[in-house]
């Protein structure tokens, strides 16, 4: 589960996290909106409507696989009474929903998928979900931009390092006066090597597993992917210029790239990042 974030809707700080690539608002701070002293009641007192009941039970039938619709149909069919009365714990408790979520802790409330917290912010004002949409809209923006900047540099970095490690290649492993077609089945088989090592599978071995997919196996990596395959490129420069031997050296960056793979999933400073 991420880090909290926040935004901030005509004054009023709304926190969200993020759960399984999926956004999560606080409905604890959106009823603030509407009376900062009585936020549990104005949740409550929402839930008792049939029409949300009808919403947030579709919301679990086309998203969450263990809904209990029989609960459901109970708890709808008593729904808009006077004596009705429904908390997001008992709904949760009751239906098995995943789409409102209890947090306890500092920043602790009840918690709402986006589409859902969407719908509560209507009926708590129109004018208060547009803010809010802006706002959310705007932080994803943000998000998007900065995880993109950070792909584009390390997609940066695997290019100029392949230039250096082409450089090698003609320097160290093309014969004179051979044909282009000779030329390029070497790069081929040296820019496979990288991909068997870090990937374990060929540049045309993925594209026959992936025909409707445009652009190569590199355009699809991970950050921590892109991180290693920089590496790897300037080490098999060196190793090609040691003289090392094809095998010998699928051999090196295979452990290199395990070791660098292991170390970037397992480091804190880069699950920041994401």
């Amino acid at each position: 589960m991420a880090k909290n974030k926040k935004i901030n809707v005509q004054g009023f700080e709304i926190v969200l996290y993020e759960s399984n690539n999926e956004d999560f608002i606080s409905l604890t701070d959106l009823a603030r909106h509407r009376d900062a002293e009585r936020s549990d009641y104005i949740l409550q007192n929402w839930m008792r409507n049939r029409s949300t009941i009808e919403f947030i039970g579709l919301w679990e039938k086309f998203n969450n696989p263990d809904f209990n619709s029989i609960e459901f149909d109970g708890i709808k069919n008593l729904s808009g009474s006077n004596s009705f009365s429904l908390t997001p714990k008992r709904w949760i408790e009751v239906t098995n929903a995943t789409g409102i979520v209890s947090k306890t802790g500092r920043y602790g409330g009840t918690f709402a998928h986006k589409d859902i917290a969407f719908e509560f912010a209507t009926w708590l004002s129109a004018e208060f979900k547009f803010y809010l949409i802006k706002e959310f809209q705007r932080l994803k923006s943000d998000e998007n931009n900065r995880l993109q900047l950070e792909w584009n540099l390390q997609r940066t970095i695997s290019k100029i390092n392949y230039r250096i490690h082409t450089d090698a290649i003609k320097e160290n492993l093309i014969p004179k006066e051979i044909t282009s077609q000779q030329s390029n089945l070497v790069y081929a088989n040296e820019a496979d090597l990288l991909n068997v090592a870090l990937f374990g599978i060929t540049a045309t071995a993925w594209r026959e597993t992936n025909k409707d997919t445009k652009g190569n196996i590199r355009d699809y990596s991970s950050l921590e992917q892109l991180v290693v395959l920089s590496n790897l490129e300037s080490i098999n420069a060196l190793l090609i210029q040691q003289g090392l031997s094809q095998s010998d050296r699928l051999l090196q960056l295979n452990k290199v790239a395990i070791t660098q793979m292991k170390s970037l999933v397992e480091s804190s400073v880069l699950k920041k990042l994401k």
